[in-house]
Order: structure tokens, then C-alpha cells, then sequence
């Protein structure tokens, strides 16, 4: 059974990434060697619940972004990761879609950036994959949460201040961007889908669309409302990996100052829950 091999899979493979490989602290004793499930879980971004059924073949049919999310926190090679997807009854996404793989360059990059808060995001603006600090910083982001551009124009909550020339500017830049994606990447359904519910469901994102406007990521300087260590005004900078679409987001805090403290603070508190914030930052649905 299809469901039962996956399953097994990913336990397999799940005992031969030890923690230190993934960015985690190994303290504490260990059973095994590899990844616990609660780890496995919060590097893919999905329950422990769903990872022990789905090891135990007892859940059925994952999705593709499921299967994407497992294959890049097991740090899977070009070949495995076509294996697992055919474990699990699909066809590994092909030319016309958004390329969603780390190289392991990437993997061993992001793992040196320990001291700042960094993301990777494709090219439609999916996190791909956090850092602890970046988790701890933003708190922690599930299901449509995920998606940059989702949150810019649907999203109920965000830990970033924004003045209403920031809003624009941002609004514009994730529009570009689809834009770009949607031309580059035509048999991406799941892109397709996302800009027929931003349509649909933002007024200001259908008249960007339609309007042709045109924007950019630049360096900023950012204020993130966090509920534990107070406001943290940080440089966030956005590189671009060849070759992949892959993006960059790294924070970083001027040395000495207060706010370098109260990174180095969150660094030890870790993640926050997002959904209790009494952040001041904190933004209704944009129609």
C-alpha cells in the first residue's frame, strides 16, 4: 500500500537526520539519534498528529505541499525527493510549477545564520523554511498563514508595524511578484489558486492586478511588536538564490543597541504563540 511505504519512508529517513544537521539544539536524551516527531513536525510546519499517521500509514492521500514540506525538512536529495513523492501515489511537481526544493548549500547556509532571524520563501512568497529565531520573532505560521502574499492582503494579524506608505508598498511588491510567478510557473495550480482568492476576496488586490502596477522588494528597516521582549527595529534584507527562485529573508539588529539585546533575549525565550499578541502591529482583514 502506497500509504504504508511513504509512512515508512519517512521514519527511514527521519533516524538518519540528526538534529544538529537540522538546526537543532541535540540536548537531552535521545532514544535515537535522528529527529524526534514533534521536530520532524515543526520543521515541515504540520502536526505531530499528521506526521505519526502518516509514519503509521493510517493517513492517506498527503498533499503535494505535504509531501514538499517532509521531503525539505528531511533534507532529501534530488532523487529521494522524487521517491517519496512517487511513495505517495504523485508525480513529483514538474517544469511549470514553483520550484519548491533546498539545495543543501541553502540547508548548511541558513544553518550557520543561528544569531539571525532568517526565512526562505518561493517564488508565489511560501514559507519554505524558518529558523528558530525567525519563528521566535514572528511567531509560528500554519496553513494559509504560510503565504506572504496571503497574509499582506487576507491575513487577520501581523507583528510588523506598517505606516500606509510601507502597506503600499508592500501590497505592490507581492503583487509584482505573483505577477511574475504566474507568467513564469503557468501550470502552478496551487498559484493559480491563490491569485483567484486574492481576486476574489481583496478589492485592493484585484485593482493592483488589474491595474498592471509594478513594485519591488528593497532593504528596510522594520519594527516587529513582540509580545514577550516589546518592539525590536531591525534591517531586513531580501536575497534572491540563483537559479531557483528561492528568497531570502534575513533580519538583522545593529550591534550594541537595545535591540540587539532583545534579539539575543528571544533567541533564549524561543517561539511565541501568534495567535494570543497584544501587539499593537496588529491588522484587521484588508478588503
Amino acid at each position: 500500500m502506497a500509504s504504508r511505504d511513504f509512512g515508512r519512508t519517512v521514519r527511514r529517513w527521519r533516524d538518519r537526520v540528526s538534529p544538529e544537521a537540522a538546526g537543532l539544539p541535540s540536548g537531552g536524551h535521545r532514544r535515537a539519534p535522528g529527529l524526534r516527531r514533534e521536530e520532524l513536525a515543526m520543521l515541515a510546519g504540520i502536526s505531530v498528529d499528521y506526521v505519526t499517521r502518516l509514519e503509521q500509514g493510517r493517513a492517506e492521500n498527503p498533499s503535494e505541499q505535504v509531501v514538499e514540506a517532509l521531503g525539505r525538512a528531511l533534507r532529501v536529495s534530488p532523487a529521494e525527493r522524487e521517491h517519496l513523492f512517487h511513495t505517495a501515489g504523485l508525480v513529483p511537481p514538474g517544469r511549470g510549477t514553483v520550484p519548491a526544493y533546498i539545495a543543501p548549500s541553502v540547508h548548511r547556509m541558513l544553518d550557520r545564520l543561528t544569531a539571525a532571524p532568517v526565512a526562505v520563501s518561493d517564488a508565489s512568497w511560501t514559507l519554505l523554511l524558518t529558523n528558530p529565531l525567525y519563528t521566535a520573532l514572528m511567531g509560528e505560521r500554519h496553513g494559509r498563514e504560510r503565504n506572504g502574499a496571503w497574509r499582506a492582503f487576507l491575513g487577520a494579524s501581523d507583528r510588523v508595524r506598517h505606516t500606509p506608505e510601507s502597506r503600499r508598498a508592500l501590497e505592490a511588491a507581492v503583487t509584482t511578484d505573483l505577477r511574475t510567478a504566474a507568467g513564469r510557473y503557468p501550470a502552478d495550480q496551487r498559484l493559480r489558486r491563490l491569485i483567484a482568492e486574492l481576486r476574489a476576496n481583496s478589492a485592493r488586490f484585484a485593482s493592483l492586478w488589474d491595474s498592471g502596477t509594478v513594485g519591488q522588494y528593497e532593504a528596510s528597516r522594520k519594527t516587529i511588536d513582540h509580545p514577550q521582549v516589546g518592539p525590536l527595529t531591525l534591517d531586513c534584507d531580501v536575497l534572491a538564490v540563483a537559479g531557483s527562485d528561492l528568497r531570502i529573508m534575513i533580519y538583522t539588529a545593529e550591534p550594541g543597541t537595545e535591540d540587539a539585546e532583545r534579539l539575543e533575549l528571544l533567541a533564549v525565550l524561543g517561539p511565541q504563540p501568534l495567535a494570543d499578541d497584544p501587539s499593537p502591529g496588529t491588522l484587521a482583514p484588508r478588503r
